[in-house]
């Protein structure tokens, strides 16, 4: 067994199960503040109801997302070391941020949101909705802050003693220009996911005809919300994507499987992948495309991954430079073509919602029930992707994953915490699932949490 092998393995399931929640607390957050907004505006109580109802989805979501994200930040220190000793100085300072400013805000409000109906005014909870939704997001900022240095390193210099990077410039930290781009892509990935498992819980009510007045409207509100979300997750996908061409050439080319540099390049529809030999033995694709989506024409050359490595050589000396290509090629179309899906099943929402006779296209409602695994499927393979498309690196182009773990920690002992975190993040997540079924699919009440 190798320490090394074993903490990466941990920490991307850790990561995984962590980010099933966290998409959903995001967008689940503006949902239920639209929500009660259109309650405090409109005098409805249906929209109260509403606001209460999907509010125990996301509470569940929340308390179980806090759960598996604290060991997370543990994971540094033990597995890690190295890795926390170069980057302490800069990782610091968003992690202290994001817990004692935006977690604090988030769980504060989320308090006075659950116990304050009766005790505040219809505008001062209204607020705290809006102040649930906004800590969340705060969340996820600083926390994307910190991940996207690891992506995309600025406003650091390195002390020549230690050889430890050193934070020069917390401005240019901030407004990361990859953090312009992975925090709304991140956004409406958490708005899409919010949209589909409203819509699916509502098909489910609707399927059996409960309350169909009540789960109609929720159903055309989470379409709408799903099909903008879809929408914007793609359109900043295609810019994020020209940005990583520039600045990580090879994560973009392992996601393409495109070995050799061509002008103009073809986009990959599907591949026969051999990474031993470095080509594809069966490559259908799209002439010219890829040129297009990196660079928008269709006549500019594309560096493929083998000239792409010996320019990482020729920069960073000699070694293996080239991330997993079949695991990125495939997983990022696992990425596309569940958006892709969402896309069309939100707008088929949008527009069938508008009709009275929904409750009645049982086939459709049956689908869109199924279809909430899409976005967790499309989230998932994202984030993989962009954490192993960097590889070698664990922060990009100055410290390698190899570099990183802890020296001094056995792999028995790694392995040992691998199987107890394996066991305890399922048993959260069977638990997380089966009380969001409980509650999503049970009655709608007048009584407050």
């Amino acid at each position: 067994m190798d320490a090394t092998i074993l903490a990466r393995w941990q920490f991307a399931i850790v990561t995984i199960y962590h980010f099933f929640y966290v998409p959903l607390t995001l967008g689940l957050a503006i949902f239920i503040a639209i929500v009660e907004t259109k309650y405090v505006r409109s005098g409805n109580e249906m929209y109260k109801k509403m606001a209460k109802f999907w509010g125990k989805i996301f509470l569940i979501n929340f308390a179980i997302g806090v759960v598996t994200g604290i060991v997370q930040e543990f994971q540094f220190g033990m597995n890690w070391s190295e890795y926390s000793r170069f980057m302490g100085d800069i990782f610091g300072a968003p992690l202290a941020i994001e817990a004692l400013l935006a977690f604090y805000m988030e769980s504060i409000f989320i308090g006075l949101w659950i116990f304050g109906w009766d005790k505040l005014t219809k505008k001062q909870h209204l607020a705290a909705a809006w102040l649930v939704a906004i800590g969340s997001n705060l969340s996820a900022i600083w926390i994307l802050i910190a991940n996207s240095f690891m992506q995309n390193p600025v406003g650091y210099t390195i002390d020549p003693e230690t050889g430890r990077v050193l934070m020069s410039n917390f401005a240019a930290l901030v407004f990361n220009p990859n953090v312009m781009l992975q925090f709304p892509h991140v956004l409406f990935a958490g708005i899409s996911l919010a949209g589909f498992v409203v819509m699916a819980f509502s098909a489910w009510h609707l399927l059996r005809k409960h309350e169909v007045k009540f789960f109609l409207t929720s159903f055309r509100m989470a379409a709408m919300y799903a099909l903008i979300g879809s929408v914007l997750v793609a359109t900043i996908g295609h810019f994020q994507g020209q940005f990583l061409i520039e600045h990580q050439p090879l994560k973009m080319a392992s996601a393409e499987a495109l070995w050799e540099t061509e002008q103009p390049a073809p986009l990959s529809m599907f591949a026969i992948i051999n990474e031993k030999e470095q080509k594809n033995t069966v490559d259908i694709g799209i002439p010219a495309m890829l040129s297009f989506m990196s660079y928008n024409n269709f006549t500019d050359e594309v560096e493929g991954i083998i000239d792409l490595q010996a320019q990482a050589e020729a920069e960073y000396g000699p070694g293996d430079y080239i991330p997993p290509v079949t695991l990125n090629y495939w997983g990022f179309r696992a990425m596309v073509g569940s958006g892709s899906l969402m896309m069309l099943i939100a707008l088929l929402g949008v527009y069938w919602g508008k009709k009275d006779d929904l409750v009645d296209k049982t086939l459709f409602l049956k689908a869109v029930v199924y279809s909430a695994i899409l976005p967790y499927i499309a989230v998932s393979t994202g984030w993989i992707l962009a954490e192993t498309g960097r590889w070698p690196w664990i922060v990009f182009g100055l410290q390698k994953v190899e570099d990183a773990v802890s020296p001094n920690v056995p792999a028995w002992n790694v392995a040992l915490s691998l199987v107890l975190m394996l066991v305890i993040y399922t048993v959260f997540t069977i638990v997380a699932y089966k009380l969001a079924i409980k509650y999503g699919t049970g009655e709608i009440k007048e009584s407050s949490h």
